[in-house]
Order: structure tokens, then sequence, then C-alpha cells
């Protein structure tokens, strides 16, 4: 049975740092009156924290505060939820799975441009040239959910904000 969201369809965006989740998902939220939720960001405001990580110099998250805070709303529906993994979100949470990708380069000057270095600029880089995310969405939700599409450029962002829109129309006339 499928999940019945009166507030409209929940679309998860994942990928590396610095692939351009939160531009995309703040832009598609306003686009198509859907509520916008940067996991980042409601950690912090709450502080959905488990302690800190020395090596990354982070805070690290605590996956089951972070649930337990967004289970009401994700019920609801009509979300756009940005976060760089995924593994730990219910799959019933759900319609839709976008994970953004970069090439190595892009994503390197990106990372740098934000200030990332050394190890935590490595270890991202890497983290997309072996599709960590992308593995990690295919591993963790139906095949069928998961979408990945590329984000290098404006025109890219433009195309996936069309693409994405599209679908929402599609799910909503289904549903």
């Amino acid at each position: 049975m499928e999940n019945v969201r009166p507030g409209g369809p929940n679309i998860l965006i994942t990928g590396t740092p610095g692939t351009g989740k939160s531009t995309l998902g703040a832009e598609l939220a306003q686009r198509c009156s859907l509520h916008y939720i940067n996991v980042g960001e409601l950690a912090k405001q709450e502080q959905l924290y488990d302690g800190f990580d020395q090596e990354y110099q982070c805070p690290v998250l605590s996956e089951e505060q972070v649930v337990d805070e967004m289970e009401n709303q994700m019920t609801d529906g009509g979300n756009v939820v940005d976060y760089h993994g995924c593994d730990f979100f219910p799959e019933r949470w759900f319609d839709i799975i976008f994970v953004l990708r970069t090439d190595n380069t892009v994503l390197y000057n990106r990372l740098e441009h934000r200030g990332y270095s050394g190890k935590k600029l490595e270890d991202n880089v890497q983290c997309e040239i072996f599709q960590t995310i992308l593995e990690e969405a295919r591993n963790g939700y139906k095949p069928e959910l998961v979408h990945e599409l590329p984000s290098n450029t404006p025109e890219e962002m433009e195309d996936n904000l069309d693409k994405i829109e599209a679908w929402i129309q599609q799910w909503k006339a289904a549903h």
C-alpha cells in the first residue's frame, strides 16, 4: 500500500558535500511550495549531536535524534530533504531520491572555495570518485526510487529543477 501524503511527495536530495544539494533543494521547495529541510541546519538548530569529531573538526550527527525530530513532518509529506548521507532515513519516508553527482575537478574547486583542505577535502573528493553516496542510496532504497543527476553547471541545475518539478506534477496528478 502506497503512503498517502496530504502535503505532497517527500523528496530526498543527497550527494557528496559540494554537489549542489542545498541550492537545488531550497530552489525546488520554493518553486513547488514544499517545505525545505536542510538536515545539517536542523541538527545545528536543535543540537542533534552525539559528540565532536576531532579529525574532521565537526560535530557528529545523532541520526536517531534527527529521525525522531523529523518523523511527524515526514508523515504529512510535502518535504524536500537535503543531506549528504541517506542510509539512516526510513525508506517509507521518501517517494523519490535524487543523488547529485559532480565531476571531481569541479567538486575539488567548490570544496576548496568553501575552505575544505587536507584530509577533509581528499576524503570528500574520494567519496565522489567511488560513488559512495550513490551506492548508499542504491543499497538502502528500492532501485526505482533512486535517480542520479549531474550537477556541474548552472544549466544542469536548471535542467534538474525542471525534471524534478515535472516529476512532482506527475506525482500530484497520480495521487
